[in-house]
Parts: structure tokens; sequence; C-alpha cells
């Protein structure tokens, strides 16, 4: 009996290493037929250029880097260096005007101008900044902002005038009613609340309690008739179900 086994067990381990050299050998065969310079791609022969060159039909080719340009994170494709914008083929200096910096764009003219100038052609020309405003950075637009408490109008910034009960919004350029009060052209009226009614949660309105219903500005009880009840809003009633709402009555289905 361990004659036996010790018989089986060589001849698995025999046949394990065959199995093991029958697969080394697919690999190979696998990799033999993909290009120069490039690595197996998942499966079936499939295969990819490595990092620095690019697929060029059945081949790799090195990616042609110009001068001043550095390969990118991709491995295939070159961007240019700061101060050097691309054109073409090629990495050409950026000739940064008076009043600007070197930004890091690999297109485009490759500056911006500083806070308070503007870009017009190839030059940053002076933006006027208007009383009551500051200069802001960006390609569009005016160029500055109104200071808090002010708002844009025309070419300049007038003062929000704000009225009592009333407040500045968190922009600064407009006001709103404080709770409890509504606005009114370019004032804040008081909002009154009837009897048997609440303000609501914006604080500019009133709906009427639970219970209630709106008459023009005040509130009147419900009159739920028998087999009614209220419903989910509180302010009108429903029939109960086998019952049909028919004027102030609910009337049994036939």
């Amino acid at each position: 009996m361990l004659s036996f086994n010790l018989l089986s067990l060589r001849q698995f381990v025999v046949t394990l290493a065959m199995l093991t050299i029958s697969a080394h050998a697919l690999a190979q065969g696998a990799t033999t037929g993909i290009p120069p310079n490039s690595h197996p791609q998942g499966g079936g022969g499939a295969w990819d250029c490595n990092r620095g060159f690019v697929r060029s039909g059945e081949t790799c080719v090195a990616t042609q880097i110009p001068a001043n340009a550095y390969l990118n994170s991709g491995g295939m494709k070159w961007d240019c260096e700061r101060g050097f914008t691309k054109e073409g083929a090629q990495c050409v200096r950026v000739l940064v005007p008076a009043h600007a910096y070197a930004d890091n764009s690999a297109f485009g003219d490759g500056w911006e101008c500083d806070r308070g100038y503007r870009k017009v052609d190839k030059a940053c020309v002076s933006v006027a900044i208007p009383a009551n405003a500051y200069a802001v950075e960006g390609t569009f637009g005016r160029g500055w902002k109104c200071d808090r408490g002010y708002r844009e109008e025309k070419d300049g910034c007038v003062a929000v005038l704000v009225p009592a009960n009333g407040y500045l919004v968190s922009a600064g350029d407009d006001w709103k009613c404080e709770r409890g009060y509504a606005r009114e052209t370019s004032r804040c009226v008081a909002v009154l609340v009837p009897p048997n009614a609440y303000l609501e949660s914006n604080g500019t309105k009133w709906s009427c309690n639970r219970g209630f219903k709106r008459d023009e500005d005040t509130c009147v009880s419900l009159n739920v008739p028998t087999n009614a009840y209220l419903d989910y809003s509180g302010n009108d009633w429903r029939c109960e179900s086998g019952f049909t709402r028919q004027g102030t009555a609910c009337n049994a289905d036939k």
C-alpha cells in the first residue's frame, strides 16, 4: 500500500511539472507576437505601448518631445514647460506684457493680467474702478465689484437704501424685510396676522390654524359634517370611506 501511494505521488508531481512547463510555454508564445517597446495588455495576445511610445499601426514609435516640453502623466503626450505655450508641434516662449504674469496653462496666451488690469488684444490695460468698488481678478466681467451696501448701476455703484425693519442680504447688494414684515416697493410693512392664524416660516405671510379656513383677511371655523374628518392640511375636510361629499354634507354611497 505504501509503495502504491509513493508511486501515485511521483506521478502527480511529474504531471504538475509538465503542466507548469506547458503554461509557461503558452505564455511565452502569447507574448512573442507583440512589437518592441510594448507590453501585454489583458489576454488573447492584446498589447499596449510602453511609456514614452505611441501606437502606429502594429508598432510602437517613440513620442517626439520638442524642446522646452516634457512627457505628461499619461506617458503618450507632452506638455510645455512653464513659461512656454504649445503652437503646433513645438513650445514657444510666452511673451508676458507689462502688468501681467505667466500662468501654468499649456494653451491660450500663457499669461493673465494682474488684478486691476484687463486683457485687451495682447496687452493689459488698467481697469477704471468707480467709487465704492474694488478690483477683482477674472477674464470676464467688469473687472470690479461694488462694496457691500452698494449695487451696480450702469458704470458705477449706488448705495442700497435699506428701509426701516429691513436688512442687507448676505451678498450686500439688496435688502429683505425682517420676520413679520413684507416688502412693498421700497418699504417693509407689518404682516397683520388675524385671530386663529399664525405667521408662516418665511415670516412674510400667514395661514389659518388647523380647524379654520381663510375667508379674505380672516380665519373662520370649519364646520365638519357628520361622517367627515379634517384633511392633512387642517383647513378643509373629507368624507369618510363609503360617503361622498355633496355640498356641506357627506352622503352615503349607494
